[in-house]
């Protein structure tokens, strides 16, 4: 007995890792379709080049952590440019949705591809040291693992005060609520969207490389399979509402975890999938109450 409840509250120490990294994941992919009103489903491809920039950094010899901060950076940059270059264009011309989430799903494909010729498809080990695991009351976690959640902790906190104390945030949720009269209220949407994308871009790109790091190695499809525990994240806590996506990530995180406890572990991302399907056969819109999307 003893053994089982130590079990279980070791899997709620993982379960609060992997939610924290999935909220910072979350957290971007729903801003960005606040603001856009479209997903982007070469997102999670977003976050393992993310993960591939850290880990090419951190070959040369840079410290992991500074690493992930640079890539997250150039991940806000490849954001904007991708928003600037290819997807504003067609919303422009188009103006139809479906067009959109078409050519981001093919940009998923040429990521994918793209990332699989220059790394190619072998694991590739993260350079960390081996770490002992830190006994904090009925958790065992690795200093990383401490880490990734001090970083979700501190960025879901960030996240709140810009939302609500800067003019950017304020802007945000203006065009999340009714873009058009964001416009003609003076809003410079094309800057704030330029923003929400750059912020969007560098969440994913942090998300890939605590991933990574939590995991240890990366592939050229982490990411991607990861997308799907996202996605049940987002739509658990209402698509478009940033705090519904952390309590969905917490949701999801928890239970997908705990449940490795009771199931075969490598059935446990179905646990995801079951949750968002009587969420949404149950509650579509979210389990968060509506009061505008952010």
């Amino acid at each position: 007995k003893g053994c089982g409840v130590n079990l279980y509250g070791l899997s709620v120490g993982f379960g609060l890792v992997t939610a924290s990294i999935l909220a910072i994941a979350a957290v971007g992919l729903t801003l960005q379709f606040g603001v856009t009103n479209y997903v982007n489903f070469a997102y999670g491809d977003f976050m393992t080049l993310g993960a591939y920039l850290s880990y090419e950094l951190s070959t040369f010899g840079m410290d992991i952590w500074l690493a992930m901060v640079i890539s997250a950076l150039a991940m806000g940059v490849v954001g904007v440019a991708v928003d600037r270059l290819l997807l504003s264009p067609f919303v422009r011309r188009f103006n139809n949705v479906f067009f959109v989430l078409i050519v981001t799903f093919g940009l998923s494909l040429i990521m994918l591809n793209l990332i699989d010729i220059i790394w190619s498809p072998n694991f590739r080990q993260l350079p960390i040291s081996a770490e002992n695991p830190l006994h904090l009351g009925p958790f065992l976690l690795t200093p990383s693992q401490v880490a990734i959640f001090g970083i979700g902790l501190f960025l879901m906190a960030s996240v709140h005060l810009l939302l609500t104390q800067t003019k950017l945030g304020k802007a945000m949720r203006a065009m999340a609520d009714n873009h058009t009269l964001a416009t003609v209220s003076g809003i410079d949407t094309r800057l704030v969207t330029s923003l929400t994308w750059f912020l969007a871009g560098a969440m994913s790109g942090l998300a890939g490389t605590v991933l990574a790091i939590d995991l240890g190695s990366i592939t050229p499809g982490v990411g991607e399979t990861f997308l799907f525990v996202i996605f049940a994240a987002v739509i658990l806590g209402g698509i478009g509402k940033p705090y519904g996506a952390m309590l969905g990530a917490l949701v999801i995180g928890l239970a997908t975890e705990v449940s490795a406890t009771l199931i075969n572990p490598a059935y446990k991302l179905d646990i995801a999938f079951l949750l968002l399907v009587v969420v949404l056969l149950f509650r579509p819109q979210g389990i968060v109450p509506s009061r505008g999307k952010a």
